[in-house]
Formats: structure tokens, C-alpha cells, sequence
């Protein structure tokens, strides 16, 4: 995909600052003439074009970038975009977010308006979308763009993917649960047949196979609300099952106040593990044992690349994954 030029590539041709090449474009009087002529041909040779509105926008001098999220009122990924934006904005970046509330319509609608608006690159963290070339208006549009957490195109060549290791989390989940001597533990939460719910469950069931053991999925919304409810269900009608790898923590903490209200004790008659450690799962009663992404790190790191891509031309590899990690915490420990 043939990359669009940037402000950081004239003035790296020209072999000026970045403010130099934002005074020539805004007329300056403080810039020499030998330098404007300078600037003017590197951004000639590079066929660099200006977008007088987006650069109002964005101020001048300051790249814009588009980070469009499926799901800003779940923690986990109101924490990676905080930590991306902020990375940013160090860099100074100016960003603008926009929430798709997982609605294809609403994702191609703010990706649309952003490349109207002259953002520099993108950060998705996608909604699923039907289409297989789901990032097709990027692509034309010679836009840098990264798929994070979520891949809905399958051209990496083009949309560069960078997740976390999931497969690996949901197998260290399990892995504990039957390190503890549980035989019956369930995967509860996650839509069916949406990959990100593959990854997470395909550890799982490897745990669970190499250790004998039957892989009971317990598909569904990744909501509080869910995991209440399938912990009260659970307790009516499978009071065999043992313990439960969730598909997210919203999931697991949803469990743990559907056992409060059953009179069940969680890490004691039922234990539980959740998935992304967001914050609450430590200020929880119990604490809430999870897997730890560091989406945190996540964003900061995938936000770097993306620099790295705009301002010296290192491509992010095709496909990256994150290192993930068990957290034990009461919730499957038990203790008082």
C-alpha cells in the first residue's frame, strides 16, 4: 500500500525540523528563502499535498491521529486507549477517538470522516465486520493504519496486527483451575465463533484435553449481567461444574456477585478465573484471580510502533503478540 507523504517525511528529505516545514506551509515570514525553496522542492519530489482544514484541526504542526475503538465503556479497552493517547500525545500527537460501540455502520462512518479530516494514521481496535477486506477505505486512502487486539482484515501486509496472547492466557487459566485438583471447570462468556473467543478458548480446551478432561463451553454476552446470571444457572442446574475460566473479567465479576447472592463461596464451593485483570479485579471481594494482559503496556507499545511507522518508515511486523500472564488471587485460592 502506497503510503501517503507526511510532514515528517518533507522535512526529513529537506533536512529540516518538522516546525520549519509547518512555518513554510503557513507562510512565515521567520523562514530564509533558501529554506523555503528547500522545503518546497523536497515536498514537490515526494508529491507531499497539504490539507489546509485537517492541519487547522490538528494545529499546524501536530500529526493527526484516528483511534477508533469498538468499546470505550469496557475497561479493558478504555484502558488501552487512554494509555495510546497519551503516548501520543508525549510525542506530540494530537488524537482524536472515536467509540464504534461495536456497530460496523458506526466504524466505517468515523474512519470516513477521520481520513476527510487528514489524520496522519490510524489505531483500530475493531468491530467485526462481514466484509473480508473490512479496512478497504484505509487502504485507499494510503493511510498507515494497525489492527489491534481485534483482526478483521486479513491483509497484515497491509494493516499490520498486534494483539495479545490469548491462546497462551486461557490455557494458564485452565491450567491452574486443574492444578488445583478441579476435573469439571467451565469456559463461560465470549460470542461463539467471533475469534477473539477461539483464541481465549482454544488454550483451554488444549489444558483441558491434555489433562482428560471434557472442555464445557458456556458461550454468551461478555457482560456483568451474563456471568450473574450463568452463575445462578450453574448453581441450578450444573452443580457438578467446579470452577470456570471467563472469557473477560466483566464476565467473572458478574459470577462472583451471581455466587454472593446463591450463597456459594467463591474459591472455596466454586472457583473462578477472569481474563484481562483490569483494575477492579484486585479491589474486588474476592480478589479476582485473571489473567493479566497489561493493556497498559499494550497501548503504549502498539502506539510507538505506529510512530515508529510515521516518522522513520519501520513498518510494524504482520502480526505481533503480546506476552500474557496468571494472576492467583482468592478467587480460585480461596483463603481467608
Amino acid at each position: 500500500m502506497a503510503r501517503r507523504p507526511t510532514i515528517v517525511d518533507v522535512a526529513r528529505a529537506a533536512g529540516v525540523s518538522k516546525s520549519t516545514v509547518s512555518n513554510v506551509l503557513n507562510g512565515s515570514p521567520l523562514v530564509r528563502p533558501a529554506t523555503r525553496e528547500v522545503v518546497e522542492r523536497a515536498m514537490g519530489a515526494l508529491g507531499y499535498v497539504y490539507n489546509r482544514s485537517a492541519a487547522n484541526l490538528r494545529g499546524g504542526d501536530v500529526g493527526l491521529i484516528g483511534l477508533v475503538i469498538n468499546d470505550l465503556r469496557n475497561p479493558f479497552f478504555t484502558e488501552f486507549a487512554a494509555s495510546a493517547q497519551m503516548t501520543f500525545a508525549r510525542r506530540g500527537y494530537a488524537t482524536v477517538i472515536a467509540n464504534t460501540d461495536e456497530s460496523p455502520e458506526v466504524q466505517a462512518q468515523v474512519i470516513a470522516s477521520m481520513i476527510e479530516h487528514g489524520v496522519s494514521g490510524f489505531l483500530i481496535s475493531p468491530a467485526y465486520v462481514d466484509e473480508p477486506e473490512g479496512l478497504e477505505a484505509v487502504r485507499r486512502a494510503g493511510i498507515p493504519a494497525m489492527q489491534v487486539l481485534r483482526r478483521i482484515d486479513a491483509r497484515t501486509e497491509a494493516f499490520p496486527f498486534a494483539s495479545l496472547d490469548y491462546g497462551t492466557g486461557g490455557r494458564l487459566a485452565a491450567e491452574h483451575l486443574i492444578g488445583l485438583g478441579l476435573r469439571r471447570v467451565a469456559f463461560v462468556g465470549g460470542l461463539a465463533s467471533r475469534p477473539v473467543t477461539e483464541e481465549r478458548m482454544a488454550g483451554y480446551r488444549a489444558a483441558m484435553a491434555a489433562a482428560g478432561l471434557e472442555a464445557i463451553a458456556l458461550p454468551g454476552r461478555p457482560s456483568r449481567a451474563f456471568g450473574r446470571d450463568m452463575a445462578l444457572r450453574l448453581r441450578a442446574e450444573r452443580p457438578d461444574v467446579e470452577g470456570a475460566v471467563c472469557f473477560s473479567d466483566l464476565v467473572a465479576l458478574g459470577m462472583l456477585a451471581g455466587f454472593a447472592q446463591a450463597g456459594v463461596r467463591v474459591g472455596e464451593a466454586f472457583r473462578v478465573v477472569g481474563f484481562d485483570d483490569i483494575e477492579e479485579a484486585a479491589l474486588s471481594w474476592p480478589q479476582l484471580s485473571s489473567v493479566r494482559c497489561d493493556v497498559a503496556r499494550f497501548g503504549r507499545e502498539a502506539a510507538e510502533a505506529m510512530l515508529a511507522w510515521l516518522e522513520e518508515g519501520a513498518r510494524p511486523p504482520e502480526t505481533r503478540l503480546a506476552p500474557v500472564a496468571l494472576v492467583a488471587r482468592r478467587s480460585s485460592l480461596g483463603g481467608a
